[in-house]
């Protein structure tokens, strides 16, 4: 069942970056990557999560409320392209481990530099 459940991830990130670019027209998305999809086992529920480029909190909480107000156009697209008994609930949050493996660069970098400077 898990195969399974990966396998629907992967076709579900796939469709859903397809969706955004080419059938979303709310400029609040434009840019949106989806990085990652969770599953829950019974498949009913999909947690989607993007990135932006921008790390501004208005740029980001306008995103959400883009992706939340397109949520239905893209589980219909889903249901389109899907082979599902039912599509799953979609939930949008935004990605934090890009900015958190961006930190733990510049933390790294910080102590190499104290190294060099003792």
């Amino acid at each position: 069942m898990k195969h399974r459940i990966g396998r629907v991830e992967q076709e579900i990130q796939k469709e859903v970056n397809d969706i955004l670019l080419k059938r979303v027209r709310d400029p609040r998305v434009q840019g949106v990557t989806v990085t990652g999809v969770e599953m829950t086992g019974d498949l009913q529920q999909a947690t989607i999560y993007y990135s932006i480029l921008s790390e501004k909190a208005s740029d980001v909480e306008k995103t959400q409320q883009g992706l939340d107000k397109a949520k239905g156009l893209i589980r219909g697209e889903l249901g389109s392209r899907l082979t599902l008994y039912k599509v799953p609930e979609l939930i949008f949050k935004q990605d934090q481990s890009i900015r958190y493996g961006e930190k733990i660069d510049q933390l790294i970098a910080r102590l190499h530099q104290d190294e060099q400077n003792r």
